[in-house]
């Protein structure tokens, strides 16, 4: 008898990529968290601010530091979104279905990439 192809993942299948998820997602917000608290975060007035010579190389090295870590935070909050909406799609029994060819994405890629919704072989057609 011919093996039935799966068309989405079993309950206790998705119950698993949950928990994958919101551990990443639980990372994630801690990551962004850390990285909207350099942005913000305003100087001290400590010992480190007495010296004029290194002041304006200080400030240069901060701006460069909060731009740098505003677009980290920017690709941090666009993951927790690509979590989140992984989230809703298990709860709606979709997660781990190609947008593009409705087959299952295979478990390794959504291991690795939890928030995937294309199998490798049509995100590999959409680098060429």
């Amino acid at each position: 008898m011919a093996e039935v192809e799966k068309t989405r993942y079993s309950d206790e299948e998705l119950q698993e990529f949950k928990a994958i998820i919101l551990d990443k997602l639980e990372k994630a917000k801690a990551d962004y968290d850390l990285l909207r608290s350099t942005i913000t975060h305003t100087s001290s007035n400590d010992t480190e601010d007495t010296s004029p010579t290194f002041k304006v190389l200080e400030e240069g090295a901060a701006t460069l530091s909060k731009e740098e870590s505003g677009r980290l935070a920017q690709r941090q909050l666009k993951f927790i979104q690509h979590l989140e909406a992984a989230l809703v799609r298990i709860e709606n029994k979709t997660y781990g279905i190609c947008r593009e060819t409705g087959k299952l994405i295979p478990k390794e890629r959504l291991k690795i990439v939890p928030h995937a919704t294309l199998c490798i072989e049509v995100k590999e057609n959409e680098r060429r």
